[in-house]
């Protein structure tokens, strides 16, 4: 890839293939070398705005930094469901766990996923409510028993 990019520096398509192997790999300075360079390229670019912006959320303490990066590819695609649980997951590490279960929430009914799920009964749990947590991580793992990310979720928290 890095042979390639340097002969298409500005490609977009393989500056975000590149990024998203480099998160595969963790590192995360190829990453948000090559989303921020998208970006750079292209402002408008929701898809590299919410990756990094999700990234920043999900590895890093940036959160706020992550915030504004997912306000703006949600005002980019309002509607994108991905990009609702991004601003969800951010919402929970800022620790505004109403706003971060309202738009978990509506990310569940726009795309049934067992990430989204894993999030919202993760921050269900965490604000008490660990009932409906259950419930949601149970509706999910029945359209996706074998799924890994709700396993660890609820391992980690039903072990504590």
């Amino acid at each position: 890839l890095d042979r390639v990019i340097a002969l298409r520096p500005d490609n977009v398509d393989l500056l975000y293939y590149r990024a998203m192997t480099g998160e595969r790999f963790d590192d995360l300075g190829v990453l948000e070398r090559d989303l921020r360079r998208i970006i750079q390229l292209d402002p408008e670019n929701a898809d590299a705005l919410n990756a990094l912006g999700y990234t920043l959320t999900d590895r890093t303490d940036r959160h706020e930094e992550a915030l504004l990066l997912i306000e703006r590819a949600l005002a980019i695609k309002p509607n994108e469901a991905a990009y609702i649980d991004s601003m969800g997951w951010v919402q929970y590490r800022l620790s505004n766990y109403a706003a971060a279960i309202e738009h978990l929430r509506r990310a569940l009914e726009l795309m049934q996923n067992d990430e989204v799920a894993a999030h919202l009964g993760e921050v269900l749990w965490v604000s008490g409510d660990k009932q409906e947590a259950r419930q949601v991580w149970q509706e999910a793992l029945e359209i996706k028993p074998d799924s890994e990310i709700l396993k660890e979720v609820m391992d980690r928290l039903d072990s504590n």
